[in-house]
């Protein structure tokens, strides 16, 4: 018997495969969002029908800034934290141009 709906839907969230980024718009500001496809999810906000409200009257966006390998969870939480930065802030995140996921330094056992 094959997993249900929401059991598939979970394992989905699970995985690692979340990525957070961050988009310029055309009027200079910036966006960040949570998708398990950053190429797809640009041309969206680029589309004339689908994307974030707020893009849509910005476009074109133009990816600035990304981290990949999170599960949903940790995707959702770290775009609040990138959307509580100031903008000389997100300035700075964005010059750091990581292409995964980036952890504090962990403190060790002596």
């Amino acid at each position: 018997m094959g997993a249900t709906k929401s059991t598939r839907s979970k394992i989905v969230r699970e995985a690692k495969d979340f990525s957070v980024y961050v988009v310029r718009c055309a009027d200079g500001t910036l966006y960040t969002g949570v998708t398990n496809d950053v190429t797809a999810r640009i041309r969206e906000h680029n589309s004339a029908t689908i994307g974030a409200k707020y893009t849509r009257s910005r476009r074109p966006v133009r990816l600035a800034y990304h981290e990949k390998g999170y599960t949903h969870g940790e995707a959702l939480s770290r775009e609040y934290a990138v959307k509580q930065l100031s903008r000389m802030q997100k300035e700075a995140l964005i010059k750091t141009k990581p292409t995964k996921k980036t952890k504090p330094a962990s403190k060790k056992k002596s």
